[in-house]
């Protein structure tokens, strides 16, 4: 091998710089290997994942046949879930380790036979991997429960926090003005923002102003259900939609709320809430899979899911409660002063690389 050869192709569908969870984690997580002094060489699989075209799939056959045998090989789930026939004739070839974020079947808004034909399709394509690196210990037990990978073939690899130095405990603010929401999250059904808006509905007389930053460009269809369901709600002068955000905007509108409020259905782990977390927010929650486990009841609530009226009252609680608010505020930055960075997490996953067999 030459010596300025990578040390492992990271492999990815679409766009690296998509504003999601997953996009993030990847770019951070690359990073932090690259810090430790990897040689990563990364390559975009094409689009339309989880359900690509022909010639993407040919794409996908020509970058795997090109790279030499025993290189380590990473690959976004979103993809690899889907490949299981290109990933085949590579099985004992190259070193394949799948980073899934949550199983692709769990993605909210499928009819049920598609979603069984994706679980199906995960569980093919996961047995021509060496190891599973999940984002969560829920993504990790949907990995070994659902899609039949051994336990000793799973590892979690946790997101890594970015603490924010200057964000104090959030206290409330003097004098008046409306109580801020912030939601983060792209428009897709499985963020259930209709829930969050039905809710914000109900508080028609209390003074609330809600943000909710996220991509509209995923799905369009959705996105422009979402715009109609605030002006049939009369929200208009209530909440802003602000699309996909680059991190100094993101960064004050987590500055100016008062409350981080996501009614999702469902996260492989859930990076929003820790981001809010570490910006001093206080949390309201629902959703299944990992958001119990990611936000603590020192640090937030967590409801159940599509429980409008739940949140509803959350809501009205908290803004008349600034004292809770305040305790929340400062569990929120206590609990995510004790988690990992970026850079404790990658030695974590060079680790499990480094007990792939060649």
């Amino acid at each position: 091998m030459r010596a300025d050869a990578p040390d492992l192709t990271f492999l990815y569908p679409g766009d690296l710089a998509t504003p999601t969870g997953g996009y993030i984690y990847d770019r951070a997580l690359i990073a932090a290997l690259e810090r430790a002094g990897l040689r990563v060489e990364t390559r975009s699989l094409g689009p339309g994942y989880p359900a690509p075209n022909a010639d993407v799939r040919a794409k996908a056959r020509t970058t795997l046949a090109a790279l030499p045998d025993g290189r380590l090989t990473v690959i976004d789930g979103l993809a690899c879930g889907v490949m299981a026939e290109e990933l085949s004739p590579h099985a004992d070839r190259l070193r394949l380790v799948a980073l899934l974020h949550h199983p692709l079947g769990h993605e909210s808004g499928l009819e049920e036979a598609a979603a069984r034909a994706l679980i199906a399709a995960e569980r093919a394509a996961l047995a021509h991997v060496r190891h599973v690196v999940t984002t969560s210990a829920a993504t990790a037990r949907s990995v070994r429960d659902t899609l039949g990978v051994a336990a000793e073939a799973v590892s979690v690899v946790e997101p890594g926090v970015e603490i924010v130095a200057s964000a104090p405990a959030k206290r409330p603010r003097d004098g008046a003005g409306p109580l801020r929401l912030l939601s983060v999250g792209s428009l897709i059904p499985r963020k259930d923002h209709a829930t969050l808006l039905d809710a914000v509905s109900r508080l028609a007389r209390r003074d609330i102003r809600l943000d909710i930053a996220g991509s509209a460009d995923l799905d369009p269809d959705h996105a422009a259900e979402i715009r109609v369901l605030i002006a049939r709600l009369g929200l208009e002068e209530k909440v802003t939609l602000h699309g996909a955000l680059p991190r100094e905007a993101l960064d004050a509108l987590y500055r100016a709320a008062d409350l981080f409020v996501l009614t999702t259905l469902y996260e492989g782990y859930g990076m929003a809430f820790v981001e809010a977390m570490a910006h001093g927010l206080p949390v309201i929650a629902t959703g299944d899979g990992a958001v119990r486990d990611t936000v603590p009841e020192t640090a937030g609530i967590v409801l159940p899911v599509g429980d409008v009226a739940a949140v509803a009252d959350a809501l009205a609680r908290f803004a008349d409660t600034p004292g809770e608010r305040l305790a929340l505020s400062r569990g929120a930055r206590a609990h995510v002063a004790r988690l990992p960075g970026w850079d404790t997490q990658a030695a974590r996953f060079l680790t499990i690389l480094k007990g792939i067999e060649q």
